[in-house]
């Protein structure tokens, strides 16, 4: 086994634990160890080992633009001049409605996640993408609905087998 795989192995207990926080945010670590059977210093080292490790990235809480007033979600491919990916990257962070860029492969070499508050701000956002040199081509889809969400807990769920 690989260090890489030690790092990333969680138990039943960690999966419950994160299955736990991630219901009930604000539990806090008492209450955890009293629902979950275990002392307070387990479920705390526990917490501990798995933000280390990376497993757990933020207690942060969980925004949903929608709330926010931004009815528009869409996803962006980005076609970019060789070379210019970092360039391209600080561009679009800047750019406080693209949520998400990854690399990926196929026809584009970017994908952005974008939200807007309606179709002409969904405009005002791709002309911001687009105001980049490196940026040579894009092509934007909007999203109807969403039928599964962002989600971990079954990937913690079989993680934790």
């Amino acid at each position: 086994m690989s260090s890489h795989e030690e790092a990333s192995m969680i138990d039943p207990l960690d999966a419950r634990i994160i299955e736990l926080f991630t219901h009930e945010p604000r539990v806090g670590v008492l209450e955890a160890s009293r629902r979950l059977g275990v002392a307070r210093a387990t479920v705390q080292s526990r917490l501990d080992k798995l933000t280390a490790s990376g497993v757990i990235r933020s207690f942060a809480p969980t925004i949903d633009p929608h709330a926010l007033g931004y009815q528009i979600t869409a996803f962006a491919f980005l076609d970019i001049r060789q070379g210019a990916r970092e360039s391209v990257a600080t561009h679009l962070d800047r750019i406080p409605e693209v949520l998400e860029v990854h690399t990926i492969t196929g026809q584009a070499d970017l994908v952005c996640r974008i939200v807007a508050r309606d179709n002409d701000d969904l405009q005002r956002v791709i002309d911001d993408l687009v105001g980049d040199a490196d940026i040579v081509r894009t092509s934007t889809v909007i999203a109807l609905s969403t039928v599964v969400g962002p989600r971990v807990l079954p990937l913690i769920r079989s993680s934790g087998r």
